[in-house]
């Protein structure tokens, strides 16, 4: 109707004149620092083949996509730094392995924390171990998270598993994309500069960082910080030190069968 009145074939464009009211962002209601920490704790403490990629989620604020098609050759564990060039999705019934096509900020070089440098540490040896079992059954790729055999992970799998994790921990179900709701609350909560936290969340625009990002309900405390950043990071210094034998998780994966 601009392009007819621009014309002249019409004298005004009426649509112009109509007020609609703007749609209400629906915000989501992340967890909380201690529904983050609970998650993770159980996790770690069953050997949930996919603890690594839960830890890259919550502290890094990684999409699902992202974490599934990360590559070894996008982490680097001598200097602790991981980059952001990859991602899988299942595209008309197709899964594809692609490179990042959004922004400079989505192909940001992220620093890993101690936390995700255990866990990713662990996830190589795991998947080392898996490949010897598997023999001449493994498909060799480069992808960190993979099935027993050496496939990708289904990103419908991985739903599942996050929500069958949710179950087990006792914490309430929320989207994998929520997620990064709850990464931004741990660092607005910690006094994070939000300037590095956009550069963190690879966002754009400061705005989104400042007004859909940062959820820091009041009943958060530093107490629970220093809980959820002792629990981590105490477990971490634990790791293959436990004395005993702990009780493996059935964990199917695309295949249906255990994963390592």
């Amino acid at each position: 109707m601009t392009n007819a009145m621009v014309e002249e074939r019409i004298s005004k464009n009426v649509a112009q004149l109509v007020k609609v009211q703007r749609a209400r962002r629906k915000r989501p209601d992340p967890w909380s620092v201690e529904e983050a920490c609970t998650f993770l704790e159980n996790a770690q403490k069953w050997r949930d083949y996919l603890y690594a990629a839960y830890v890259l989620i919550l502290v890094l604020g990684l999409r699902k996509g992202e974490v599934l098609g990360l590559t070894w050759s996008d982490v680097d564990l001598d200097t602790g730094e991981l980059h952001i060039r990859h991602q899988l999705q299942r595209v008309r019934r197709r899964l594809i392995h692609t490179d990042t096509a959004k922004t400079e900020a989505s192909e940001a070089v992220l620093p890993l924390p101690d936390i995700c440098l255990t866990a990713l540490r662990l996830r190589r040896k795991e998947q080392e171990a898996a490949k010897v079992a598997a023999r001449d059954l493994w498909t060799e790729s480069d992808l960190v998270f993979t099935t027993r055999y050496g496939t990708p992970v289904e990103p419908r799998n991985f739903t599942r598993e996050f929500n069958r994790r949710c179950d087990r921990a006792g914490v309430r179900q929320i989207r994998v994309h929520d997620t990064r709701h709850t990464c931004a609350s741990l660092l607005a909560a910690l006094d994070v500069h939000p300037r590095i936290a956009m550069q963190i969340l690879r966002h754009s625009e400061i705005a989104v960082t400042m007004e859909v990002y940062t959820h820091v309900p009041s009943s958060e405390t530093r107490r629970a910080l220093r809980k959820l950043g002792k629990a981590l990071g105490g477990s971490k210094q634990k790791d293959g030190k436990k004395k005993g034998k702990r009780k493996q998780e059935e964990r199917p994966g695309e295949d249906g069968q255990q994963e390592p």
